[in-house]
């Protein structure tokens, strides 16, 4: 891999990051700043509760399946461009969800922009690999996971203050002037990179990676709520795989392939990849039963569950933005920063849950200690996945990373909700048996003493979801740190046959593995 652009750094390359940041932001909060409008869209497009969930996952399905695609695409095309290309449509996107008058409008909308979500995804991530070098290159993907994190915690106090002052289309109009400035200075400032394959486009890896991976997510969405063994989930799920299957036979016989199977032979890669998806896995599920706990245990309204999360985000920003992460990054390794990480964030999370206080004061010392551990490892996990390919298909690299966090993070949320709701239903008490939700069954108690039972069998169902989940974070976190660990002791045997040389560079491994094709 090369060490920089062949032009050298550019000297404004954190003006770049920037932009590149700013843009990233702007997708990330519109994945969660609609949940504090649930009520609102319901009343004022008269939504049932299916249009309220299409409303939201359209947005997560067409981007997550069109992740790969877009990688592939900022790789072929250039990585302005489909910058570019995604402010674009990201923009009318929002400026037609905004000005939606039905729920269908607003659904369609949702899905455009979903569509210039996976291009800005993708082409943030290849662009600041391309315009860092080695030496900085840890400091800048830190800097840009970290705008992941904040966004997940802003979204709904964002959404809550303007919802407070403006009508609802303003959640998706405010996105238009960020768009705007984001387009000038990309224009100005973002060099084009690139546009190194050539060949006819992979139509049909576009197909089935975009099926497939569509499939398969709307049925780890669905499944808690349709149930697990319904037709309709079962089916998704089955035809998800298949199509994934097709995808890797198509993609080992073509001749121009929007994904190199090659990669799939460094192990370095491999363990990069499952170590993606256990730690969203991890993270993301505990998380989920996070904003749970403050919403249904300490009574948080969501903007303000969302404003109480914000030290969380602050942490891993500040860690970054300081280049305290990247330096302990450096000094740790990626294996280890990645074990260090996740066993702080399973600590943290421990401790929010089996602490007994109503106190702020030790959610905020758990938030802290859960985001010292992401600032971690999050970017030395994106890190290994971007390292393990050449730069000049950092933009597969980035529709991987990104495609293997929104599966790991829905299963996460799946697995570990279907943990809290099986372990919720067992506690409640005879004759509310069947209550499907938290909600549900408060409605339907009719003493104060069955509300008090329906609320202490959800906070304990809870305190077993997030200690399975904080058990997750750190099994899943040690065995990614390992597969690394070992991926990268096999490197440095194959370099020097005592075993005493540094790892070969992923470009050479990545020569040797298609030598042996």
């Amino acid at each position: 891999m090369s060490s920089g652009p062949p032009s050298g750094r550019p000297a404004t390359r954190w003006l770049i990051l920037a932009v590149l940041c700013l843009a990233q932001l702007t997708v990330v909060l519109d994945n969660t700043v609609l949940t504090v409008a649930v009520p609102v869209l319901t009343t004022e497009l008269a939504a049932s509760s299916a249009d309220v969930q299409w409303m939201i996952n359209a947005y997560a399905l067409v981007q997550c399946g069109l992740l790969l695609t877009a990688g592939s695409a900022a790789d072929r095309y250039g990585r302005r461009r489909m910058l570019l290309a995604g402010l674009v449509l990201f923009g009318l996107g929002s400026l037609a969800a905004g000005l939606a008058g039905t729920s269908g409008q607003l659904i369609v909308a949702r899905a455009g922009m979903g569509v210039g979500g996976a291009l800005l995804v993708t082409a943030t991530l290849a662009v600041a690999m391309q315009v860092f070098d080695t030496a900085e290159r840890s400091r800048a993907i830190g800097i840009w996971a970290a705008t992941s994190a904040l966004g997940y915690a802003a979204g709904p106090p964002i959404g809550g203050i303007i919802l407070a002052h403006l009508p609802w289309g303003a959640i998706f109009l405010v996105n238009i002037p960020i768009v705007l400035v984001c387009l000038v200075a990309t224009w100005a400032l973002v060099p084009e990179s690139g546009r190194g394959t050539g060949g006819r486009p992979d139509l049909g890896g576009v197909l089935f990676s975009t099926a497939g991976l569509t499939a398969l997510v709307w049925a780890i969405i669905s499944g808690p709520e349709r149930g697990w063994a319904s037709p309709a989930v079962l089916g998704a799920a089955g035809a998800g795989v298949g199509l994934i299957g097709l995808f890797v036979a198509w993609e080992r016989r073509v001749a121009d392939p929007m994904l190199d199977m090659h990669f799939f032979r460094d192990r370095g890669f491999v363990g990069a990849v499952c170590g993606v998806v256990l730690i969203t896995f991890g993270a993301t599920g505990a998380l989920f039963l996070l904003t749970q706990h403050l919403q249904f245990v300490r009574g948080y309204p969501a903007w303000e569950a969302g404003l109480r999360m914000v030290p969380f985000a602050l942490s891993i920003v500040l860690l970054n933005l300081g280049g305290v992460a990247a330096w302990l990054i450096r000094r740790l390794g990626l294996a280890l920063s990645i074990a260090v990480g996740m066993v702080l964030l399973a600590a943290g999370l421990a401790a929010i849950t089996h602490i007994p206080s109503d106190s702020y004061a030790v959610l905020l010392v758990g938030l802290l200690v859960m985001g010292t551990g992401c600032a971690l490892a999050t970017p030395a996990i994106v890190e290994a996945v971007m390292s393990a390919i050449p730069t000049e298909k950092a933009g597969a690299g980035a529709g991987v990373d990104g495609t293997m966090s929104e599966v790991g993070g829905s299963l996460g949320i799946a697995v570990l909700g279907a943990v809290l709701n099986a372990r919720f239903a067992a506690l409640l008490p005879a004759a509310l048996a069947g209550a499907g939700s938290f909600p549900a069954a408060l409605a339907a108690a009719g003493t104060d003493a069955e509300r008090g039972q329906v609320s202490e069998a959800f906070r304990s169902a809870l305190e077993t979801g997030q200690t399975v989940g904080a058990v997750a974070v750190l099994a899943g976190g040690l065995l990614a740190a390992w597969l690394l660990y070992r991926a990268e002791r096999e490197a440095a045997a194959g370099r020097s046959p005592a075993g005493h040389g540094l790892p070969r560079p992923p470009t050479e491994r990545l020569t040797e593995a298609n030598a042996h094709s």
